[in-house]
């Protein structure tokens, strides 16, 4: 099994506020997304880019890993952002308002032209209806060179909500369909999908149920927009202490010399297949992972 990195929690930080990235080294998001596009005011946009970079250079964020929304491309930053990722020492780039194959392919042709480290990795917003429309190609972009870099899609549900004019409602009823398109085109990838945000930081218990379907549906974790919610995305998305003991004995009970080679068996009375093995050895991996995260987790 390839090594699984923890991605509960993945917070915004606006890139122009000096205090939030330093704060930023503190708190126990598993993923920050250091943030140059829709937080930052146009005159504020090369000032921010400068902190960001300083602030990735200097280092001290742990394992935490280090994303950065560029601009797009048609944006006066755009490239300049790019450029100055592309050394920066983060972990990914996030390209907003990703739409087709191509664009995926531009930012990776202009990567390995500006010489980016190969981990380097490409997060896209999937926030516009022609990003629906165009999820499979756009997640089959991994298998393609200059798309290899692809590693995890980021669901913008405030911008869907804006383009389809669909109400954001409890439940999201409203989304279902395109949430599970996305999830389905990362999983036939092989790429992590996080979840959209939830808008009202007060709302501690609506903010618990959307993180709880969230998960059911499939996400790795969700994108937050304050530190406060950072544990309870954290506690959501990780497997809790019954099941990772459940999925420790359905990979011990297919470890025994007796079940060799079957395909199905019986345990505590419900039959258990292989799938099931290997469900656990993810489950157990997430949870030895989020386990070697420390105090950060």
């Amino acid at each position: 099994m390839t090594d699984i990195r923890p991605r509960r929690s993945v917070l915004y930080m606006p890139g122009s506020n000096v205090r939030a990235l330093e704060k930023a080294r503190t708190l126990p998001a598993d993923c920050l997304i250091l943030d140059l596009e829709d937080a930052v005011a146009p005159d504020m946009k090369e000032m921010a880019r400068t902190q960001v970079i300083d602030a990735v250079r200097a280092g001290g964020y742990g394992p935490r890993e280090i994303v950065i929304r560029m601009n797009p491309l048609s944006a006066p930053w755009g490239i300049g952002d790019l450029e100055a990722i592309a050394e920066s020492g983060a972990d990914a780039v996030l390209v907003p308002k990703a739409e087709t194959v191509d664009d995926v392919m531009s930012i990776g042709r202009i990567l390995s032209r500006l010489g980016a480290p190969n981990d380097l990795a490409i997060w896209l917003m999937m926030e516009t209806p022609r990003a629906v429309l165009n999820a499979r190609s756009i997640a089959e972009a991994v298998e393609e060179d200059a798309g290899r870099r692809l590693d995890a899609l980021v669901i913008g549900t405030n911008d869907l909500a804006k383009e389809t004019r669909a109400q954001m409602v409890p439940g999201r009823y409203t989304m279902l369909s395109w949430l599970s398109t996305f999830v389905a085109a990362a999983r036939a990838n092989d790429l992590s999908v996080i979840d959209g945000v939830y808008n009202d930081i007060n709302d501690a218990d609506g903010f618990a149920a959307e993180c709880r379907q969230g998960r059911e549906l499939g996400m790795d974790g969700k994108t937050l927009i304050h530190p406060k919610q950072v544990e309870e995305a954290n506690r959501a998305f990780a497997p809790g202490e019954d099941e990772v003991a459940q999925a420790r004995r359905i990979i011990e009970a297919f470890e025994q010399p007796e079940n060799a080679g079957k395909g199905a068996i019986s345990l505590d009375g419900r039959m258990v297949e292989r799938l099931h093995a290997e469900i656990a050895e993810r489950t157990v991996a997430l949870a030895d992972a989020i386990a070697a995260r420390g105090t950060v987790a």
